[in-house]
């Protein structure tokens, strides 16, 4: 089995430390949202978008569309320095909605203006698997001869009937094809996961990890379900709730300590779980911060002597490449 840096470091491949060991310094993220949509918003596939989906919920306060790009970056940069600490280098990170999902003059122009600002070194684009093609990926592939750049596909899951119970629009089979295609052109690809999707059994989640692991995935995140109020799950949540398998911050933490055993090594974890403000929360948040709940989950690890790919079958090593 191959050894990877961060073995000497965690027990995990932690994104924080991913960042360190390549541009030698922290990176922080900027959000940005450049007022696209989705194709199941605005009828191209569907309406109404993901039954899951409040965007408020994580968007900061800066992160407002009517703003240029280049004003959001630099009030971003503001915000970041408050509650944390300044950085020297900064991602610009398209998050909201499906940020390939438009023209290729208007995505070129949009991220041309974020790497104008002299702090950014990269891109980050949220978007979702039926957002991509050719040009798209042409235009990215350019990007990237330069900059830093990470194409983040919206997963959420591996299940065909949980994409279509959450009113996704599009099929696992799209995004094992647009995590391929954006890998062979030579980008970074990352994903997002959301576990406790309703439908789903603890064992089809788990399932993830050895199927995601054979992927060319640069990187993850993974949240535990958490339903917003004024949205479509809301409604089925409260009228349906033993469609939901709803962690407990324990049950959850245990979860991810199995997980992670059998993801490939080689993929960079960003998130373990989410955080959002408690106001947009149906049910009662979890009590701690995520910084707190890294704490706990790396303790777990260590208390079980335990760290990602530890079950993993490195047989299936070398199938696919990742980008790094």
């Amino acid at each position: 089995m191959m050894t990877y840096p961060w073995m000497t470091e965690r027990r995990f491949n932690a994104y924080p430390d991913y960042m360190k060991r390549t541009f030698g310094s922290r990176v922080q993220k900027l959000t940005i949202d450049a007022g696209f949509t989705c194709p199941n918003r605005d009828g191209s596939k569907g309406t109404g978008g993901c039954t899951f989906c409040l965007n408020d919920a994580f968007n900061p306060s800066y992160c407002v569309p009517e703003k240029s790009i280049s004003r959001q970056i630099t009030e971003g940069i503001e915000f970041h320095a408050q509650r944390y600490r300044r950085a020297s280098k900064y991602l610009a990170y398209f998050q909201a909605y499906s940020n390939t999902h438009g023209s290729i003059d208007k995505l070129d122009i949009l991220f041309r203006e974020a790497l104008g600002h002299s702090a950014v070194i990269g891109l980050v684009i949220g978007t979702r698997p039926d957002c991509m093609d050719k040009p798209r990926l042409d235009l990215l592939r350019n990007i990237s001869s330069n900059h830093y750049v990470v194409v983040e596909y919206g997963i959420e899951s591996i299940h065909n009937k949980t994409l279509a119970r959450v009113n996704r629009c599009h099929t696992w089979e799209e995004t094992l094809a647009a995590i391929q295609m954006t890998a062979e052109a030579g980008i970074r690809v990352g994903g997002h996961l959301i576990f406790g999707l309703p439908g789903e059994t603890r064992e089809d989640m788990m399932q993830s990890a050895s199927v995601l692991s054979t992927l060319p995935l640069h990187s993850l995140k993974f949240h535990q379900l958490q339903v917003f109020r004024g949205t479509v799950m809301e409604n089925e949540f409260l009228n349906h709730p033993s469609a939901f398998e709803v962690f407990t911050e324990a049950e959850y933490l245990n979860f991810m300590v199995e997980f992670i055993q059998y993801l490939n090594p080689g993929i960079v974890v960003e998130r373990i779980a989410g955080e959002t403000p408690p106001r947009y929360a149906v049910s009662k948040p979890w009590g701690p911060r995520y910084d707190q709940l890294l704490v706990k989950f790396e303790n777990m690890l260590a208390e079980k002597n335990v760290w990602q790919g530890k079950l993993w079958d490195d047989k299936e090593e070398g199938k696919t490449q990742p980008v790094f």
